[in-house]
């Protein structure tokens, strides 16, 4: 059996699943974590071709995306609109839900 790396075997996952990836992603975007998301992002990147397939879908130069991924990275909302957009997800904004104190 051949052996795998944590990260090639998170991208056959997302790849495999793109629900769960979706569910990740938005797991994530809730606790509001930005180096899990750029961490996350980096995986989703594997799975869907690798840097040079998604830089080119977001219409990124491919050492932009690694910048703008890196544990440095900071995100314009127009580069994870469309790095998101390559991997054929988009951002929403959705209600808070309410609780009871908070009438």
């Amino acid at each position: 059996m051949k052996s795998r790396s944590h990260e090639e075997a998170l991208a056959e996952l997302y790849r495999g699943d793109p629900a769960f990836a979706l569910e990740v992603l938005n797991s994530i975007l809730a606790d509001g974590d930005q180096a899990e998301l750029l961490i996350a992002l980096r995986h989703m990147t594997e799975a869907f071709g690798g840097v040079q397939a998604v830089a080119e879908q977001a219409q990124l130069n491919p050492t932009q995306l690694y910048r703008t991924l890196s544990p440095q990275g900071n995100p314009g909302l127009s580069s994870l609109a469309a790095i998101l957009r390559a991997m054929g997800l988009r951002l929403a904004v959705e209600a808070l839900p309410t609780s009871p104190t908070s009438a």
